[in-house]
C-alpha cells in the first residue's frame, strides 16, 4: 500500500532526501494517464491546495482529437485550468525511472465542470455512498493483454498492419513462453510491486504474447489506481524492452479478445465480516450478495459503455470467445455476465465479466459498486434458477447491446444512469462515446476496401 504520511512529514521526508522533481498525473475519461514532471520547489507550494492542470484532458479524445460536443470545455470556454488536487496517499517512487516521486491527482473540488466528469472523483463518490451504507467495498480488476515487438515507426509508415506478437503460438500458462522474455517477465512482477501495484499472480494466457496478471485485492479507490497504474506501468516497462504492450479488448478477429474482469465484496464497517457470505445459506452466499448480483444485471444495459468503452470493445463480446453476451450469472461458470465465486468466509467474491481490458478502472468499479448498491438498497430479487452450462444460449434476460452506438444511445436515455451517477457526468460520458462512434463511422477500412473497390 501507498505510503500514508502526512503532507508536512512527506515534504519533510522528500527535502531531506533531496529531491528535485515529482511526477504529477491525472487520468482522462478513457482512463490514460496525463501528467507532467514539476519541481519540487513547486510541489511544495501546491501539495494540500491544488494546482491548475488544463482542463482540456476532459475535452479532447484518447488522440488528442477535440470534441465538438461537450458543454464542460471547449473552444467556447478558451481551455482554462481548473482546480486538480494532489491525492497525497497516493505517493510511490517510479522504480524505472530513477525512484521518482509520483502522485495521483483529481478534480474533486465539490463543483461542477471537471469535477462533475473526473473519473476518479465520481468513483470516491460512488464509494462514499457505499461507506454510509455501512459497507466498506473490496475490489481488484485482472487484465489480459498482448504484447507486440515494438516497431512503432513501421507500425505509423505502415497505418498499423505489420503487427508482430513477442512470442507465437497459442499457450496458456505456459512456462516456456514466459521464460523466452524472462527479463521482461520478471520485470513486470518485480518493479511493479515496488511501485506498489503488487501482482497476485502473472502467467501466459492463449494467443501469441499474451499475458494476463492479478492485481492484489484491496479497498476500491486504491484498486482502481493500481489498475490505472498497472496499465501505463506495463507500457513504460515494456518500451524498456522493446516491446508495445496494447490493452486493445480485441486485438485480432482470429484470436480471443483481452478482459478486465472485476472481482468485488462488500465487508462489515469495520472490515472484518465478509458480507457476501453466510455459511446458514445452503448456496453459501447472502442476501446481500444476491441483491447486489441483481443490481448488476439490471443495471446493465443501462450503462454498458462504462464497461466496454470503445468501438474495439463489442468485437471482443461474441459468443464462443470467452466474453459474456447475455445478463445471465452463475456459480463459477465463465460464459456467464456474473460469476460467483463462493470460496469460503474469506474470499467469497463476485467476478463480472462484461469488463474489457480497455475499460477505465475507475468508471469500471463504480459502474460495479454503483449498479450493486442499486440492487440492495431496492431489495432486488436475484433471477433463479442460475445458468446451468453454455451461458451464451440462456437469453430469457436478454443481450448485452451489440455496439457501441446501441450501448451509449441506452444508456444516454437512462433515468437508471442519471440516478446513479448523475445527469452532468451522463450527458459528458455518453458525448464522448457518440463522439467515439463517429470517428470509427466515417473512416474507410481496410475491409471496404478489399471487398468493393475491386468489384463493385
Amino acid at each position: 500500500m501507498p505510503q500514508k504520511l502526512s503532507t508536512p512529514d512527506l515534504i519533510q521526508q522528500l527535502s531531506e532526501q533531496n529531491i528535485k522533481k515529482v511526477k504529477l498525473a491525472v487520468t482522462d475519461i478513457d482512463g490514460v494517464l496525463r501528467g507532467k514532471v514539476i519541481s519540487f520547489d513547486k510541489f511544495r507550494s501546491i501539495a494540500g491546495s491544488n494546482f491548475g492542470f488544463c482542463d482540456v484532458v476532459f475535452g479532447w479524445d484518447s488522440g488528442d482529437v477535440c470534441y465538438d460536443n461537450s458543454a464542460v470545455t471547449g473552444w467556447h470556454t478558451g481551455y482554462p485550468d481548473a482546480n486538480a488536487i494532489v491525492d497525497i496517499r497516493t505517493y510511490r517512487r517510479i522504480p524505472w525511472d530513477n525512484d521518482l516521486p509520483f502522485f495521483l491527482a483529481d478534480f474533486d473540488d465539490g463543483g461542477e465542470g471537471c469535477a462533475a466528469v473526473c473519473p476518479r472523483t465520481l468513483l470516491k463518490k460512488i464509494n462514499k455512498q457505499a461507506q454510509e451504507d455501512g459497507y466498506l467495498s473490496f475490489f481488484s480488476q485482472e487484465f489480459e493483454w498482448f504484447n507486440l515487438l515494438d516497431n512503432t515507426a513501421e507500425l505509423y509508415a505502415g497505418k498499423f498492419r505489420d503487427l508482430r506478437p513477442m512470442t507465437h503460438g497459442m499457450f496458456g500458462y505456459s512456462v516456456l513462453r514466459a521464460s523466452q522474455k524472462s527479463a521482461f517477465f520478471n520485470d513486470l512482477f518485480d518493479l511493479l510491486n515496488r511501485f506498489d501495484v503488487p501482482i497476485e499472480g502473472l502467467h501466459t494466457e492463449t494467443g501469441p504474447g499474451v499475458y494476463e496478471a492479478a492485481i492484489m485485492y484491496s479497498d476500491i479507490l486504491e484498486a482502481a489506481d493500481r489498475a490505472v497504474l498497472f496499465k501505463s506501468g506495463v507500457k513504460e516497462i515494456g518500451s524498456r524492452h522493446g516491446i508495445l504492450p496494447t490493452f486493445m479488448a480485441k486485438f485480432s478477429e482470429d484470436l480471443p479478445g483481452c478482459s478486465g474482469h472485476v472481482h468485488q465484496s462488500l465487508w462489515s464497517s469495520d472490515g472484518k465480516q465478509n458480507l457476501f457470505y453466510d455459511k446458514s445459506n445452503k448456496t453459501g452466499f447472502s442476501s446481500v450478495m444476491e441483491s447486489y448480483m441483481a443490481g448488476q444485471l439490471y443495471c446493465l444495459p443501462h450503462i454498458l459503455p462504462m464497461y466496454a468503452p470503445t468501438v474495439n470493445s463489442y468485437k471482443r463480446l461474441v459468443e464462443g470467445a470467452w466474453a459474456p453476451t447475455t445478463l445471465t450469472w452463475a456459480v463459477d461458470n465463465r460464459t456467464t455476465a456474473l460469476r460467483a465465486m463462493l470460496t469460503g468466509e474469506k474470499s467469497t467474491r463476485l467476478e463480472t465479466r462484461v469488463v474489457g481490458s480497455d475499460s477505465n478502472p475507475y468508471l469500471a468499479m463504480a459502474a460495479c459498486l454503483a449498479s450493486g448498491l442499486y440492487g440492495i438498497r431496492k431489495n432486488m430479487k436475484l433471477p433463479v434458477p442460475a445458468t446451468v452450462g453454455n451461458g451464451y444460449e440462456d437469453k430469457k434476460l436478454g443481450v448485452l447491446p451489440a455496439d457501441l452506438r446501441d450501448a451509449t444511445q441506452a444508456m444516454k436515455q437512462s433515468p437508471v444512469a442519471k440516478e446513479l451517477f448523475g445527469e452532468s457526468f451522463v450527458a459528458h460520458f455518453t458525448g464522448t462515446r457518440e463522439w467515439e462512434w463517429r470517428q470509427f463511422s466515417k473512416v474507410v477500412t481496410d475491409w471496404e476496401l478489399k471487398r468493393y473497390l475491386e468489384i463493385i
